[in-house]
């Protein structure tokens, strides 16, 4: 650290370029959407895989627990434009032998932040969910080898095939059947096939331009993050962490302001890699348009992985990714910045690869992982359930944290995955709320903010369980590999950070 606190430091990319993409989505190597909540009368778990690319095709599933239900539609729609301009509702289909699952399939062709509008028609009356998608172009398919050359080969073919009708019809279309043609039909022919030949050949090659210069303006357009710097200083004897958004489409004003998500303008995690054993969820305050700053936990020195979560007016969510180096402060203790700051130190932290299912909480009451036997796969929905007791397994009452029952983050052991979770999902109550003010017809920046801020008046998502201090939350796990889960609830007035380990294998196909 600079002893002048005024140093800065360039933030790294600790995942590598391969992940540059999936970094500007909402979560870092997980661009699936995944959201439980209500549909009016109807409780709905919805599924949402983007394409990659744009414009491309959305896989979405659509899981309702009543079987009085009749009919689901859905349908996308741009948050520049109203449902009026939107497509029109998609039919879901159930799917044979699952009972209460629909499945669909939606165009998205723009870039940009989608709400999908998740209908559903029962018995018991309709309702509708708004869920947040991104829509972005995060990879580039490329050409297998071999159909390369069976193309190149049969546009050879064709070049050639289309130069002997054209030299065979100058030739010989107006001859009388058995005649030979004279010296000056052979040389006509030659003439108008030379043209031809640099007709093609000029053509093939403006073709090959515009295919180059749409190839360029889609790599362009490849999804990216806002660039950002990030460092540590000392304010007299109070060590801070800067966030800094550097972005010249911040700056040039190409892109909506931010928006308070849980009513906080940032969410910021820093874990230790690669032990994972030190973790801190923090929750920076805005210094100017460009600069967040937080007071640093105790965390012990070493090499940190950042993860920085924004959501934008436009509804739209995306993850920072990069690394910072934190120096040896020799802290015992420190006053967060933030009441809903919460971080677990190594001490208390399981030894990597040790999976258990209970975890000492700071309080010492006892975090349980219920389901930690259940198998998990890459693909596959899962319901990853905690409860919270007292040394001698009494039940305890947890307050809302941030207006939910709980937090938790969840990251691959090789930082290629990392996923902030709610009980409702992996989507932004921000980006949800701003989609549903769009839909009032104020779309004001002023409203929008005045709708995200609304969060603690909702306790809606604070009571997805029915356990008495239990919490759940629904995720897809993209890969397989080992995971760490950090889990945070707030009881007492505290917050409280269970941390667990998990397998994921690859899905079982059928």
């Amino acid at each position: 650290m600079d002893d002048a606190g005024t140093t800065v430091k360039r933030l790294v990319q600790a995942v590598g370029v391969a992940v540059i993409a999936a970094v500007a989505s909402a979560h870092v190597g997980s661009p699936d959407t995944y959201f439980r909540g209500k549909a009016g009368p109807y409780d709905v778990n919805v599924s949402i895989r983007p394409p990659g690319v744009v414009p491309g095709l959305a896989d979405i599933t659509v899981r309702v627990s009543d079987a009085a239900v009749r009919r689901v539609t859905v349908q996308p729609v741009f948050w520049q434009t109203s449902t009026g301009g939107a497509p029109r509702p998609d039919v879901a289909a159930p799917v044979r032998g699952e009972a209460g699952l629909y499945s669909a399939q939606l165009w998205l062709m723009r870039s940009g932040s989608y709400s999908v509008y998740v209908a559903v028609e029962g018995t018991a009356g309709s309702g509708t969910a708004v869920v947040p998608l991104n829509s972005l172009a995060t990879r580039r398919f490329i050409m297998e080898r071999g159909t390369g050359f069976m193309l190149a080969g049969l546009g050879l073919f064709l070049f050639f095939g289309l130069l002997s009708i054209v030299a065979a019809a100058t030739r010989d279309a107006s001859l009388e059947p058995g005649a030979q043609p004279d010296p000056r039909r052979v040389w006509r022919a030659r003439f108008v096939t030379t043209g031809a030949a640099v007709f093609l050949a000029l053509a093939v090659t403006g073709g090959k331009n515009w295919w180059d210069s749409e190839d360029e303006s889609y790599r362009r357009g490849l999804a990216r993050p806002l660039t950002a710097e990030a460092g540590t200083y000392m304010d007299g004897s109070r060590p801070v962490l800067r966030f800094t958004l550097t972005d010249s489409s911040w700056f040039g004003g190409r892109t909506t302001p931010l928006i308070p998500d849980h009513g906080k303008m940032i969410h910021l995690f820093v874990v230790r890699s690669p032990g994972l054993d030190a973790f801190a969820h923090m929750h920076p305050v805005r210094v100017d348009s460009a600069n967040f700053e937080t007071t640093l936990p105790p965390l012990p020195a070493g090499t940190y992985r950042v993860y920085a979560d924004l959501v934008h007016a436009s509804g739209f969510s995306r993850t920072n990714a990069d690394t910072i180096e934190i120096p040896d402060l020799s802290l015992s203790s420190a006053v967060p910045s933030d009441a809903d700051d919460g971080w677990r130190t190594p001490e208390s932290v399981p030894v990597p690869g040790m999976l258990k299912s209970e975890s000492m909480l700071k309080d010492r009451s006892i975090m349980r992982w219920e389901n930690a036997g259940t198998a998990l796969q890459a693909g596959k929905p899962a319901s990853l359930v905690f409860s919270v007791r007292t040394a001698k397994d009494s039940v305890v009452e947890l307050q809302p944290y941030m207006s939910m029952r709980g937090h938790a983050a969840v990251t691959r052991v090789d930082g290629s995955v990392f996923v902030h979770l709610h009980p409702m999902g992996t989507i932004s109550m921000a980006s949800q709320r701003s989609f549903l003010q769009r839909a009032t017809g104020d779309t004001s920046v002023a409203a929008i903010l005045a709708a995200a801020s609304r969060y603690p008046d909702d306790t809606t998502h604070t009571l997805h369980d029915a356990a008495p201090g239990a919490v759940s939350f629904p995720y897809i796990f993209p890969e397989p590999g080992r995971y760490r889960i950090w889990v945070q609830v707030k009881r007492g007035g505290q917050i409280l950070t269970g941390v667990f380990d998990a397998d994921v294998a690859e899905r079982q196909q059928k």
